[in-house]
């Protein structure tokens, strides 16, 4: 039987698409660096969320604000990490308004 591997599943989330470009191509360049295998970065669907909000208190149901956010997601894979894979992750230093989510699992 063959041994199970090992893998590292990284979700990054951000507001600005700019930003979680640049971090995912700083987790990418990390993880090739130790000898890890890299898949990704994988365009996760912009979540949009959408506020209408009315501009008068009471009167003018007719005058109204719509404001969205969009929320960007990312979806990277390692495989065949080491130990200094996980440590040298660990030890990034990341821009502001950068959500990550890492996941470790198990392939057969």
């Amino acid at each position: 039987m063959a041994a199970n591997k090992q893998k590292i599943r990284i979700k990054i989330k951000s507001f600005d698409n700019k930003v979680i470009d640049e971090s995912s191509k700083l987790i990418i360049d990390t993880a090739e660096r130790t000898g890890a295998i890299v898949a990704g970065p994988i365009p996760l669907p912009t979540k949009v969320e959408k506020f209408t909000v009315n501009k008068s208190t009471f009167v003018h149901k007719d005058a109204r604000e719509q404001f969205e956010i969009r929320t960007h997601g990312r979806l990277i894979d390692i495989r065949e990490t080491t130990p200094k894979t996980i440590e040298s992750l660990s030890s990034l230093n990341l821009p502001a308004g950068v959500e990550i989510e890492i996941k470790m699992l198990q392939e057969d």
